[in-house]
């Protein structure tokens, strides 16, 4: 059952966001009176479709194949490569017939959307839900075997990468790789230490997740109805040994009682910040005692309807620059970062295994941006190889041959290829390991 609403998320997403990148193209055609003689969800590949109807003008349908969509322009040169509308006279309404100025805002409609997409949507996210994250002030880390060659210690907190202070927990490790942090300044116990990061571990850390983990102190926030252990733990309590082994943190309590399924276990108590009460705890068959740990802090932001719009345009521009950085990283070769490209399947992945809205329109928005930033890349066959080479045009005065742009197609439709195969690639060996 979760994988068919994983699956439902992941072609609901990107039919909604095919439709607003090909809705861009279109309109900014219709403006300039230039010909829209199709425009798709999906691929109609050999001709078959789902649904097919016309209207001013252009076929508009719903392929079979939902790996993407199109809007076919008379007179462009795109990934339909029909070169026989080429041959003939250019007419009026053909898209290579009108001003390179008109031809940019057709090419940039698609990835214009994405964006003003993501605006709207993190517009509305702040709005209704506001900004939550866990507060990185006073947070300790749980380390990993990578983050502790590095020289991180469980129980450090971090201050600081280099000159940067990061407020956000869950985003400490995706920060450490965008922004190839040198120094990491660290407060361990009343110590603050500084650790300097060998840049070659930046793949490693691009492709190795949870290296920084949440240390939750091993204290009692509630003890679970219905529990063995009810009459002797209080909220408040913090456990810090179990069979004499310390266990200051929740990971370590879970690696003992793992191994002490349905039996007793002894446990030192600190009660009230003074008293030390020792007591015999039941122990379930899944390995656990009946209680609720304690929360981190969570820091959440809450904005009015005026407040939201400023709000979703700055936290677009953050998501839009961390996106970059983590391109740069991707076309860096040395760090390894290509191996975290993903497909659908990775899409799927990070959508929730139940129905949320705020989840889902958040990792939407995300996509959108990917969607956009992904287009405007300078490779043949993306719109941010059209532009090039229209703004070329526009800069020289001189109109590329339709046969130089029938081979740059080529060329972008086969890097693309290679691309998914890459990243199908990567998908399935995650899966397998």
């Amino acid at each position: 059952m979760v994988v068919l609403i994983k699956a439902f998320q992941v072609v609901l997403a990107l039919s909604v966001l095919i439709f607003i990148h090909e809705l861009g193209h279109f309109t900014w055609a219709k403006i300039f009176g230039i010909r829209v003689e199709k425009f798709y969800l999906f691929f109609d590949v050999g001709g078959k479709r789902i649904a097919r109807w016309k209207w001013g003008g252009t076929e508009f349908g719903i392929g079979w194949l939902p790996l993407g969509g199109y809007c076919k322009i008379s007179g462009m040169v795109d990934e339909s490569m029909d070169m026989e509308q080429l041959e003939k006279a250019p007419e009026e309404w053909e898209y290579r017939s009108h001003p390179a100025w008109h031809r940019m805002f057709v090419l940039a409609g698609g990835v214009l959307n994405n964006f003003l997409f993501a605006v709207a949507v993190y517009c509305v996210i702040m709005g209704i839900w506001g900004k939550s994250f866990i507060s990185n002030e006073n947070t300790p880390i749980y380390v990993n075997e990578l983050s502790y060659e590095m020289g991180f210690r469980t129980g450090d907190r971090i201050l600081k990468f280099d000159d940067y202070e990061p407020r956000n927990f869950e985003m400490l490790q995706a920060e450490l790789a965008r922004r190839g942090v040198r120094k990491a300044t660290v407060l361990r116990g009343s110590d603050t230490l500084d650790i300097y990061i060998d840049q070659n571990y930046i793949g490693d850390i691009m492709n190795t997740p949870g290296i920084f983990g949440l240390a939750l102190p091993f204290v009692i926030d509630s003890v679970q109805t219905g529990s063995a252990n009810s009459a002797i733990l209080h909220k408040g309590d913090r456990i810090v040994s179990i069979n004499g082994t310390a266990v200051e943190f929740l990971q370590d309590a879970r690696a003992v009682l793992e191994k002490c399924p349905g039996t007793t276990v002894e446990a030192m108590i600190l009660r009230a910040q003074a008293d030390t009460v020792l007591a015999s705890l039941a122990v379930d068959s899944l390995g656990r005692i009946g209680i609720f740990c304690r929360l981190p802090e969570i820091e959440h932001e809450t904005y009015s309807a005026l407040a939201a719009i400023p709000a979703g345009f700055k936290h677009t521009g953050e998501v839009i620059s961390s996106y970059l950085d983590d391109l740069r990283l991707l076309f860096t070769p040395s760090t390894g970062a290509y191996k975290s490209v993903g497909s659908f399947i990775a899409i799927g992945q990070v959508m929730p295994d139940s129905w949320d809205w705020m989840q889902f329109v958040n990792i939407l928005a995300l996509l959108s941006i990917m969607l956009g930033v992904m287009n405007l890349l300078p490779i043949p066959g993306l719109d941010g190889g059209h532009l090039i080479i229209t703004l070329w045009e526009m800069l020289t005065g001189r109109k590329p041959s339709d046969k130089f742009l029938y081979v740059t197609q080529l060329i972008g439709m086969a890097l693309l290829i290679g691309l998914m195969l890459l990243a199908f690639g990567n998908d399935i060996g995650r899966l397998i390991h």
